[in-house]
């Protein structure tokens, strides 16, 4: 005892204040850089939820309403300095957790209830409109990272697939704003359509599930359109939407496959695959091998909307209108190509399957 005592006698007092001085620096770094920006960001996403609990705002996501509240804070109000790290730490790695933590709503046994049909038309109608898109935004010359983001919103899984294609293509904060706004236009009109055409169309409630699951931009969407048609309508349309999700795994990867390719041929650094990708897929085949109660699925689902919600406030916060109305009318025109797209290919398919 009265040699430790001795020891700690002889540190010198000195480094003992550097020490804490350092601690204290450290503290005051993380508490002025990121947390200012990330209480911002919860306030924003705070309203977002309330909003959407308001009648007449009930048809929008949390996520897009916190997009339209970031922009309008940041376009009149404006963004304070000392919070944009913080800002940028709930774009950057709030979402990257909350996609792998999207792999909590879906199981393979979810996939092989809609059998090889379905399967084989979600798959079918998810790469025709990927390729479709890309390739007509390149004939009217939409840039091709907005375009990129346009595609994989529309093909896959609306805001969240933008998201996490935005990883890989490094777009601007602009081009993913403008891409989730748009895709969430044409997805809103989908779901309130969409159901008014099913006696038109002849389509039964398995076939109507089966179309909006196929084609509808946003999960709640989906959700919305399907079970106003009826209860086996919004089920099947829920798991087909869930199976298009799982498939945003393996484009993101393609993506950023051709992004390493492109770069190594302008002898630029390669950008790292994206691992949150290959924890999205740990978490599906968890989710399909092991029992997770109830509860603790409703809270991951819960837990999944509030970190999406707080990197799309965040986006809308770093968003310019400016720069959006700076890139005119084509890739609106691009959206709304996509959405007819993706509208009558996956009908064709489920009326002639």
């Amino acid at each position: 005892m009265s040699s430790a005592t001795h020891i700690a006698n002889e540190i010198p007092k000195s480094t003992i204040s550097a020490d804490l001085a350092a601690g204290r620096k450290r503290l005051d770094s993380v508490w002025n850089g990121v947390i200012p920006g990330v209480v911002l960001v919860a306030m924003i996403t705070a309203v977002a939820f309330s909003a959407h609990n308001v009648s007449g705002f009930a048809l929008f996501s949390p996520m897009i309403l916190a997009v339209v509240a970031g922009m309008v804070y940041s376009n009149v109000i404006g963004t304070p300095a000392h919070a944009k790290a913080g800002i940028a730490f709930s774009q950057k790695r709030l979402l990257r957790f909350a996609i792998v933590l999207l792999g909590f709503q879906l199981t393979l046994g979810q996939v092989v209830s809609i059998g090889a049909s379905g399967v084989g038309i979600v798959a079918l109608t998810l790469g025709a409109t990927f390729v479709f898109t890309i390739t007509l935004g390149r004939l009217i010359g939409v840039d091709r990272k907005l375009a990129q983001l346009i595609a994989a919103g529309t093909s896959i899984c609306g805001a969240s697939a933008i998201v996490a294609t935005n990883i890989v293509t490094d777009a601007r904060d602009e081009d993913v704003t403008y891409a989730v706004a748009s895709i969430t236009l044409f997805g809103t009109i989908a779901m309130l359509g969409f159901p008014l055409l099913a006696p038109v169309l002849g389509l039964d409630q398995h076939a109507f599930g089966l179309w909006a699951g196929a084609s509808i931009h946003e999960v709640a969407q989906v959700i919305g359109a399907g079970f106003q048609n009826g209860t086996q309508s919004g089920e099947i349309a829920t798991v087909a939407k869930l199976t298009r999700v799982a498939m945003l795994a393996p484009m993101v990867i393609a993506l950023g496959l051709m992004a390493r390719r492109r770069s190594s041929d302008q002898s630029a650094a390669r950008p790292p695959m994206p691992w949150f990708v290959a924890a999205f897929v740990v978490v599906v085949a968890l989710n399909s091998l092991v029992t997770v109660p109830a509860e603790v699925k409703s809270a991951m689902a819960l837990t999944t909307t509030i970190m999406l919600t707080m990197g799309l406030a965040a986006m809308g916060l770093q968003a310019d209108i400016s720069q959006l109305r700076s890139r005119g009318l084509r890739p609106l025109a691009l959206a709304f190509s996509a959405f007819l797209f993706i509208g009558c290919f996956s009908l064709m398919l489920v009326k002639f399957a």
